[in-house]
């Protein structure tokens, strides 16, 4: 079963915005994904990442589903 992904207004500066936007395509994540890893990494510095936290997705595109016919 999914977990239901929790949905924020983020306000950024253009600048950064762009900035992130390139490094996420450099790293083939989307700009959300980027935002997610960099935060989940602060909060593992920091000693702040829950133990229970799921993992995030690999980068890049899903692996093809084998088709059970």
């Amino acid at each position: 079963m999914a977990v239901e992904r929790k949905k924020i207004l983020l306000r950024l500066d253009p600048v950064v915005h762009d900035a992130l936007a390139r490094w996420a395509a450099d790293d083939l994540r989307s700009t959300n994904a980027q935002i997610e890893f960099l935060l989940r990494r602060a909060l593992a510095d920091a000693g702040r990442l829950p133990g229970n936290v799921g993992k995030m997705r690999r980068p890049g595109r899903p692996a093809k589903e084998a088709d059970d016919d």
